[in-house]
């Protein structure tokens, strides 16, 4: 361990916030991952540039971290920091139709707030599993709607370590992409424009929605979402159905019966049970099909 590291990402965070070799298993939606050197919870974006200034100073790698709902962590683990934005850094604050949300709040949350205020527009984001900060990074969407059909602004921590705003436009959103990634940019906070819409509409939509999810995702498994991108004029799911794939399993890792775009954790699966049954994947719908499947969920760490 390098003490002198240690000591000063305590004095950021605090000793109570700050942790060594952290199962990354714990803190991703698939539950697969060996530890990471360090992991820290910062409270403001001040706690974070500064563990930031930190790790450039110690040459030390650090990954931001939401509620690791689109990520497969290594069996080995991340040689680095894990900064964790998440439950110390997610307040959502309305102003008249718009609401101000910090990078850690879960959506489901904002879409429950947005319920509460009776504004419309982000029901379609009520079952997505991830962060405000994760979600504006991919533009993640749901049953029609995407970030940046709500989104009015963010702003970002940039590589300089300074704050800046950024509008809708400079973001660049397209499918599951964003310019924040390309740039090196962090997520802070985001401006959502919403509109008055009636609760019991908005709740009734967000019922029928969740009512979807349960009939054809497999939600009672552990899993990182949708595990491939959809191809143009293709989707995922689909191809890999007609492959015959259909709870074709390598391990503890298998592809949903119940929705062929997933891959589940069935108790004890490995990184690489899931990397060889992501190859095996785009190597047989290649084969059938001629299409190249592209990973949607990324990834972090060391993999045997």
């Amino acid at each position: 361990m390098n003490q002198k590291l240690w000591e000063q990402l305590c004095g950021i965070v605090g000793s109570d916030h700050t942790f060594t070799d952290e199962p990354m298993k714990k803190h991703t939606t698939f539950r697969i991952g060996g530890p990471a050197d360090y992991f820290v919870q910062p409270h403001s974006r001040t706690e974070m540039a500064e563990v930031l200034k930190v790790c450039r100073e110690a040459s030390v790698p650090c990954f931001i971290l939401g509620n690791g709902s689109n990520l497969l962590v290594g069996d080995l683990g991340f040689r680095g920091v894990v900064m964790q934005v998440f439950k110390n850094y997610c307040d959502i604050i309305r102003e008249g139709d718009r609401l101000r949300v910090q990078a850690g709040a879960l959506l489901s949350k904002v879409a429950k707030k947005a319920l509460e205020y009776g504004l419309t527009g982000f029901e379609f984001a009520a079952g997505i599993p991830g962060t405000m900060g994760g979600a504006v990074c991919m533009n993640a969407g749901a049953y029609g709607g995407e970030m940046k059909d709500v989104l009015l602004s963010a702003a970002v921590l940039t590589k300089e370590l300074t704050v800046k705003t950024v509008g809708r436009e400079e973001l660049d959103l397209g499918y599951r992409t964003s310019s924040i990634g390309k740039n090196g940019w962090i997520v802070l906070e985001t401006v959502l424009q919403l509109s008055p819409g009636d609760p019991k509409k908005i709740a009734g939509r967000m019922e029928e929605l969740k009512g979807q999810r349960v009939a054809k995702q497999p939600l009672e498994y552990p899993s990182a979402g949708s595990a491939f991108k959809r191809p143009q004029g293709y989707f995922a799911g689909k191809l890999i159905m007609d492959s015959g794939l259909c709870g074709f399993q390598v391990g503890d890792a298998q592809i949903s019966e119940k929705h062929c775009g997933f891959i589940i954790n069935r108790g004890n699966a490995t990184a690489k049970d899931v990397t060889e049954l992501m190859a095996q994947v785009q190597e047989r719908v290649y084969e059938k099909f001629r299409v190249r499947l592209e990973p949607e969920i990324k990834r972090l760490g060391e993999f045997l």
